[in-house]
Parts: C-alpha cells; structure tokens; sequence
C-alpha cells in the first residue's frame, strides 16, 4: 500500500508532463525534493490542482524581521527582498534577492513542523497510558487499549537500563531512554508513511541525531563518576603509557555521540532512498515499451513492499540499538571502583 501511495503521489506531484522517450527521468531530483526539508508541506494533488500547507517564515535579513506565509515565494517568486534559491549554493533554502546571502531562518519548515506534531503526539500517547494506570488496579487487571501496546515497549527499556546501568542508578536514567526510545521509534515510523501528517524525514536529518546523540553525550559526561574520569585521565596502566591513554580516551567520547548520530541518520536516510529508486525505475523504464515496462512495474512493487518491511524493522532495530547504545554508555560512566 505505501508503494502504490509513493507511485501516485510521483505522478501526481510533478509539475511537469510524464517524460516522453527523449527526456530522462531526474531520479535524483525526485529523491531529494521526497527526502528534503522544504518550506511547505506537499499534501496531495488531482490533475492541475495541487493541495499544500504552506508553512510560515521567519527571518532576520539585512532588512529586519520577516513574518510571511512560505506561499509568497512559491513557484520562484520573491517577496520583501527575499526568495527561495533555486541554485547551489543554497538550493532550496531562503536568501536575499540582491546579495544571495542566506538570512537568520528560524521558519516552520516540514522538518519542524513534523518535530512538534510528533512531539505532541508522543506527549498524548504517554499522559494517556499514565491516565489508564491511574484508574485502573493493575495487580488485578491487565491494561488495554493504549497502556497494552505501550507496556512491553517501556518495560523492556527499563530492563535494558537495570541491565547496563546497575540497580543502584538505572532508575534515574529509565526516563531519558524511554522517551529517546518512543521518540525515535514514533519518527521513524511516522517518516515511512507517505502521506500528512506522516512523510517527512526526521530521523533521516543529521540534525535532528545529532541533537538526540548530544542529549546521551551530557548525560553520560556530566553524571559520570570520579571513577569515570579516573579511567579516562589517570587509567591504571604502565607508566609510559600515562601521556597516550588519556588522549585516546576524549577522543573515544567523543567518538561516541559522532556514532550515535551517523547510525540513525544513515540508516534511516537510505531506507527511504532505497524505497524511492524501486519506484523510479518504473519511470526509467516507461520508455522501453509496455511489456518491458509492465513487468519491470510488477518486479518494482514486490521488492518495495519488501523493502517497507524491512524498513520498518530497521525502525525499530534503530531506535532500539541507540537506547542499548545509550544505557550501556551511561552505564560505563556510573560504574564504581572495583
């Protein structure tokens, strides 16, 4: 199902004719606008009418503050000394008309605006599940709806925490590794789906890692113990290893959140470019003739259901490894002298 949705929105979506026997399909041109931040939010289209949340901007220029909806600079157009490039080095980011330089862009884009819905939405599901606890016996009575599906999912995190932290501290830490756990899971899911409120590709955005890769950085750095940083600047090895150990060890943490944030982003990126290619290639091929194209289409759809199901269980073995990952770090650094 999700994609025979990619093939219409495909189709649906380009502003031009389908390529004729001479023109070549722009595949990488069609991956990058799906994959892409933007600032307006394609929903969907039937024939010439095309449907958009067009999302606000935000900006600082040389001119002062700028507040606007996105659809003033649709379709190339400029607005107060401003458009949208159309060419490196800023393709598809806000600039200023006459010098090309990039503004201060705080705007809702469909990156932030996917951030905040999904942020909400996870905010939902959990005061939900607390709510169901709340009103329910659950020594007498086991949990339903919502509370069901999310039970499992947070008590393995929080057997994963007493696993890898210890008994004494993995209760202060439960927290963080469910909610990086749910969110990345949330997200992940969220940007399979090909259609609003789903679609965008969060987790495939080095940003949005970075910053979850980060969170794990200060926490394991700012609650390590004396022992941690004992082992990092003063390890107990010969002496003439005393100046080189130390040095190997910062460059190890910081390693570690430089990991974390590449995992997830490179994994997720490419699930979404895979599924994307099987379906241009019914594109390339719709100039070899209906035969060759016909089947190419079939051979197409089957390897991209496959690939959605593999992708989602790429979902949930990312948002799982980097919650090991995580517990096991901050593990690392409350563990006590022998």
């Amino acid at each position: 199902m999700i994609v025979a949705l990619l093939i219409s929105m495909l189709l649906s979506a380009s502003p031009s004719p389908a390529p004729q026997a001479e023109e070549p399909v722009d595949v990488a041109g069609i991956i990058f606008e799906h994959i892409g931040d933007d600032y307006e939010w394609h929903l969907w289209s039937w024939g010439d009418r095309h449907a958009a949340l067009h999302l606000p901007v935000i900006v600082h220029s040389s001119t002062g503050w700028h507040v606007f909806s996105s659809r003033k600079l649709a379709h190339g157009a400029s607005y107060e000394g401003l458009k949208i490039a159309q060419e490196d080095p800023h393709k598809g980011k806000i600039v200023e008309v006459d010098s090309g330089e990039r503004p201060f862009d705080i705007s809702i884009t469909k990156n932030v605006l996917s951030l905040m819905m999904s942020s909400l939405l996870l905010l939902i599901v959990i005061l939900c599940t607390a709510r169901w606890y709340k009103k329910h016996d659950v020594l007498n009575e086991p949990p339903t709806g919502i509370a069901a599906l999310m039970e499992p999912l947070v008590m393995m995190v929080h057997n994963m925490a007493r696993e890898n932290i210890g008994e004494e501290d993995y209760r202060k830490y439960s927290p963080y590794l469910c909610m990086a756990f749910l969110f990345i899971l949330l997200n992940n899911f969220l940007g399979i789906v090909p259609f609003f409120p789903g679609g965008a590709n969060l987790t495939g955005n080095i940003a949005i890692t970075l910053v979850l890769a980060l969170c794990t950085f200060f926490t394991v750095n700012l609650t390590g113990t004396k022992h941690y940083y004992k082992d990092i600047f003063n390890p107990d090895v010969p002496v003439f290893l005393k100046p080189i150990m130390p040095v190997i060890e910062v460059f190890s943490a910081l390693m570690k959140p430089v990991s974390l944030t590449i995992r997830l982003f490179a994994n997720m990126l490419a699930g979404h470019i895979m599924i994307l290619c099987m379906v241009c290639i019914i594109f390339i091929m719709a100039k070899y003739g209906a035969v060759l194209t016909g089947s190419m289409t079939v051979v197409s759809v089957l390897f991209g259901v496959f690939l959605d199901a593999l992708e989602c269980l790429v979902a949930f073995i990312q948002a799982y490894v980097f919650t090991m990952l995580s517990s096991i770090y901050i593990g690392l650094a409350r563990a006590h002298g022998e």
